[in-house]
Formats: C-alpha cells, sequence, structure tokens
C-alpha cells in the first residue's frame, strides 16, 4: 500500500506515471504543458507525495489530451496506491489562503468518484494554459481515483492564484485524508467494512 505505477497509451498520449503517497513531496514532471508541470510540482510538494510523470502527447494540438489523461493516471495511481483503505483518515478539507484568492478544498476517499467544481476562474487562459482544462482535470482524477472532492472558491480575481490555490489545498486535503490512523492500522473507514 502506498506505491503505484502507471502506464497508459491512447492514440493522443502516451504516459508514465509513479506515486508514493507517503513521501516527502519529491517530483519530476514533464508533461509538454509547462503550466500543468508547475501545478502538479506544487501539488506532489503540498501533499508530500513523491510524484513522476512523463506525457508525450499532442500538444501541437492543444493541451486538452496531455491535461485530461495526466488526470486519468494520477486517479488510477492514487486509487491503486490506497489499495483497501485500511487505517486512513478518509477525510480531509482545508481553507486555504493564494494572495488575495481563497479556496476551501473537502475530500471524502468514498469509492465513489464525484466533483463538486464551484470557482470563477476570471479569464480563458493564463499564459498559454486553457483555464477550462482545470475541470477536466479534476473530473478525469476524480472518476479514476473514486474520491469525492468538493472545491469552492470564497474569494480572488487572479486566475493563477485561483489554480495554485486549488491545487495546493487539493493536495493538503488528500494528505490528511491518506494518512494513517495507528488506533485503526487494519480498520476500513466504512460501516460497509469496504471503500
Amino acid at each position: 500500500m502506498g506505491f503505484s505505477e502507471v502506464k497508459r497509451i491512447t492514440g493522443e498520449t502516451e504516459i508514465q506515471l509513479s506515486l508514493s503517497l507517503y513521501g516527502t513531496g519529491k517530483s519530476q514532471i514533464s508533461t509538454g504543458c509547462g503550466f500543468l508541470d508547475h501545478m502538479l510540482t506544487l501539488f506532489a510538494k503540498h501533499g508530500r507525495f513523491d510524484l513522476t510523470v512523463a506525457c508525450k502527447g499532442d500538444t501541437y494540438v492543444d493541451d486538452h489530451h496531455s491535461v485530461e489523461d495526466v488526470g486519468i493516471c494520477l486517479g488510477m495511481a492514487f486509487a491503486q496506491a490506497l489499495g483497501s483503505c485500511a487505517g486512513i483518515a478518509r477525510y480531509g478539507h482545508i481553507i486555504l489562503p493564494m494572495d488575495e484568492a481563497l479556496i476551501l478544498t473537502a475530500v471524502d476517499i468514498s469509492g465513489r468518484g464525484h466533483l463538486e467544481f464551484d470557482l470563477q476562474i476570471p479569464t480563458e487562459k493564463v499564459g498559454t494554459f486553457d483555464t477550462e482544462l482545470v475541470e477536466e482535470f479534476f473530473i478525469a482524477f476524480t472518476r479514476k481515483s473514486n474520491v469525492t472532492l468538493h472545491m469552492k472558491q470564497i474569494a480572488g480575481k487572479n486566475s493563477h492564484h485561483i489554480i495554485e490555490g486549488v491545487f495546493k489545498a487539493v493536495a493538503r486535503s488528500l494528505n490528511m485524508a491518506v494518512a494513517i490512523q495507528d488506533a485503526y492500522r487494519d480498520e476500513i473507514p466504512s460501516t460497509k467494512g469496504v471503500l
């Protein structure tokens, strides 16, 4: 439990990804999309996840396939690394400030992939990155990780700060949720006995 590797090849992308849930925040990220590289580096650091991502995608078309498929692979890796979920806290949440932006995220490692996305990103792009892809990334991640994720923008007018705040907040919330509870190390955190 705690480590996984994913390799996924389609007609649009070729991705190799490894994830350690109980790491130190080390990362080596190369997606072909500089802004996504930056966000995943932040994600690894703030979640204390060790993460490597190598993606070759059709970015000559646009970044959509690469961003979505990296989200798919990260979600798959997350689910695999969790295994049975025995001993985890299951829930995590944070209200995170990023300069003028204030972001709330809450996570339930429920076995049911669901995203509540309540962000008002004011610009269509940050540099060359299409900001609509933030939602696409997290839809892909939640579907494949079987995690329920709520994100809400409480304040903020700078698109970069809002998005950066979200990636940091999601990482912090996930870090709390995957934390092993020593007193419950062999228990599944559900009355059903399975997540």
